[in-house]
C-alpha cells in the first residue's frame, strides 16, 4: 500500500508507477470507445471531454485544467465515453487503470479522496445540466456568467457556445445585443 500524505489526488499522481506525457494542442489524449488503459491528471494546458451528437454537434462535458483528472469516472469503465481533445499544449501525469484500481481497493484514504472528487464532479455536472435545461441563449449565457464570472477573450467565445450547447453565431449575436444594450465591451 502507498502512504500518501493528506491523500489529495494530485499528490497521488506523483507516486511511483505514474508517468508524464506532453500532448500538443489539437491532439487527442484518447478517443471515445477506446479501451480505458490509463487515468490522467492535467498538469499544464487544457483538455476537453467532448461528446459528438448524432447531428454532428459537439458538446463539451468537461474542461480540465491543471489539477483536474480527465474522465475520472472512466476508472470504472471498460471504454471511454468521450473524446479527450487537447485545446492548448498540455502535460499530463498518468497511471494505468489496473494499478489505480489495485491501489483504490487497498487504500481507504485514496478511495475516500476519489469519492469526494467524484461527488464534486457530480455537483458540477448538475450545474451544467441546469444551464443546458434553460431555453434561451440569454438564459444560458446568464447562468454561465454567474458560474464563471466573466467572458474569456473574444477568440475563445466559440468554446462557451460549445459548453452551453448553442451555435457560435447565436452566442455572438447575444453578446453583441448586450454590448449594444449596455454599452459594454466583452473583449
Amino acid at each position: 500500500m502507498i502512504a500518501i500524505m493528506s491523500m489529495d489526488i494530485p499528490s497521488f499522481f506523483e507516486t511511483s508507477g505514474t508517468f508524464e506525457r506532453r500532448v500538443p494542442a489539437g491532439a487527442y489524449l484518447f478517443h471515445q470507445n477506446s479501451k480505458v488503459e490509463n487515468l490522467f491528471l492535467v498538469t499544464a494546458g487544457e483538455i476537453q471531454l467532448v461528446r459528438h451528437q448524432t447531428g454532428g454537434a459537439a458538446l463539451v462535458l468537461q474542461r480540465a485544467f491543471p489539477g483536474a483528472v480527465v474522465a475520472e469516472a472512466s476508472a470504472f469503465a471498460e471504454t471511454y465515453h468521450c473524446d479527450a481533445i487537447v485545446r492548448s499544449d498540455a502535460c499530463v501525469r498518468g497511471i494505468s487503470r489496473r494499478r489505480f484500481l489495485d491501489l483504490f481497493r487497498a487504500d481507504p484514504k485514496l478511495s475516500e479522496a476519489w469519492a469526494a472528487r467524484l461527488a464534486h464532479e457530480v455537483q458540477t455536472t448538475r450545474l451544467r445540466s441546469e444551464i443546458l435545461a434553460l431555453r434561451t441563449v440569454t438564459e444560458r449565457l446568464d447562468a454561465w456568467l454567474a458560474w464563471h464570472g466573466t467572458l474569456p477573450p473574444k477568440g475563445e467565445w466559440h468554446q462557451i457556445a460549445r459548453q452551453i450547447a448553442v451555435s457560435p453565431e447565436a452566442l455572438y449575436r447575444e453578446i453583441a445585443r448586450r454590448r449594444r444594450a449596455k454599452g459594454l465591451s466583452f473583449e
